[in-house]
């Protein structure tokens, strides 16, 4: 039978199916929708709710569409939050290869700009405070967001390992790597914070992580 169009599945680890994205327009045009139908349901049902017949629903297409390219909920929420933590990305890495030749002072002053960028990245996406929540806090979805995250430490090393010589490789990455997770949580508090203002949050999370990686 073809499987042209689809995306085809793998074998992960624990012996569930992994797939890939899919690559024609039609089929990437109903991944997409499907991810944005489930992260609307997840903000308004929570993850314990959320299913494959609810997400089917509200996109109006029959369990089996949905199962060619997801195996259950949790790989929809796995792919909803890779989504998110992907473009989060994207603006991160704009940022380096923007800042990261004009210095430390450059990218340090740079800082509010990257929570900014950032924080309208994660507004856009459906139901995104509550993606960022699930990756947190469901054990299946946790290594979504250490994968991503060591990702993008070790992207910033190679940013900034030739403007801290004095620091070695490893304590470096680890601090990166630990102000990647206060920037997640900030953007988290973003969204939950009412009694302060946006700007307030970003300004002084901008100023910790102005000077997190110096020695």
């Amino acid at each position: 039978m073809s499987t042209k169009g689809q995306s085809a599945p793998t074998t992960s680890a624990d012996g569930s199916k992994k797939r890939s994205a899919p690559r024609q327009e039609r089929s990437i045009q109903t991944y997409e929708h499907l991810l944005d139908v489930a992260g609307e349901l997840l903000a308004e049902v929570g993850v314990e709710q959320i299913s494959t017949n609810l997400i089917c629903a509200r996109a109006r297409m029959t369990p089996p569409a949905l199962y060619r390219y997801f195996d259950n909920k949790y790989a929809v929420l796995a792919a909803l939050g890779k989504r998110l933590l992907d473009r989060q990305n994207v603006v991160l890495y704009a940022w380096l290869d923007t800042y990261a030749p004009k210095g430390l002072k450059a990218m340090g002053d740079a800082t509010e700009e990257l929570l900014w960028r950032t924080h309208d990245v994660t507004r856009s996406q459906p139901g995104a405070i509550w993606t960022l929540r699930a990756l947190r806090a469901v054990p299946q979805l946790a290594q979504v967001r250490i994968d991503s995250h060591r990702e993008a430490a070790d992207r910033m090393l190679k940013a900034y390992a030739p403007l801290l010589p004095e620091l070695a490789p490893d304590v470096l990455w680890r601090r990166i790597r630990i102000s990647i997770e206060f920037g997640y949580a900030s953007d988290e508090m973003l969204f939950e914070e009412g009694r302060l203002e946006i700007s307030d949050i970003i300004k002084d999370a901008a100023a910790v992580l102005k000077h997190a990686l110096l020695p």
